[in-house]
């Protein structure tokens, strides 16, 4: 059997497996870009490391490339939420101990980064852009009640996480936490409350 054939029998095995799998993590669209990355690289080590069954090995990579994913979404969420706030902030005076704003600002963003997107996108729009609750319900498409809701329990996870930043040592700075999946995604407001 040529390479070729291999991998088109690879492929006609297990295409649907793998993306009904990256789709319960990530969604239908970009669950299909996942799994055209996942088949590029079963392409590219037809020679070397496809194993025989191939569709755990698939999953495998699968799961790989969706966190790697995460991942630098988590960390460009970060650059964009510090340079909003830069910006937010840009014209208010900060007057006392430059340590102690860097330090609560880290601790923020860390517990900030730790909660799940809906939570950082909804605490953001109300209180870093400003908006109404009127307003980020229109935005996130939802009722002012199902956002009131949500940003309520956003607020007490946020709660949590600050309370858990803060007892780690202020300093010696953690790590950022990745952002937690949490199977597979939901509209931010859509439907019934969190």
């Amino acid at each position: 059997m040529t390479p070729a054939e291999r991998f088109h029998d690879v492929y006609e095995q297990c295409y649907p497996r793998v993306l009904a799998y990256a789709t319960s993590l990530v969604g239908r669209e970009v669950g299909e870009d996942i799994t055209s990355e996942t088949f590029t690289i079963a392409w590219r080590r037809i020679h070397d490391d496809l194993p025989y069954p191939a569709l755990p090995w698939l999953l495998g990579v699968t799961r790989n490339l969706v966190r790697e994913m995460r991942r630098r979404d988590a960390l460009r969420y970060l650059l964009a939420a510090e340079e909003a706030q830069r910006i937010a902030s840009g014209a208010q005076d900060h007057a006392g101990d430059v340590a102690a704003v860097v330090a609560d600002r880290h601790i923020a963003l860390q517990a900030l980064a730790g909660l799940p997107e809906s939570d950082r996108e909804l605490l953001t729009l109300i209180a870093w852009h400003g908006l109404s609750s009127k307003e980020a319900a229109h935005v996130l498409k939802c009722t002012t009640a199902t956002l009131a809701v949500r940003l309520y329990r956003a607020r007490r996870r946020l709660e949590k996480a600050l309370e858990a930043a803060q007892a780690a040592d202020p300093y010696e700075p953690a790590e950022v936490a990745p952002v937690r999946p949490t199977g597979t995604p939901r509209p931010h407001c859509e439907g019934a409350p969190a």
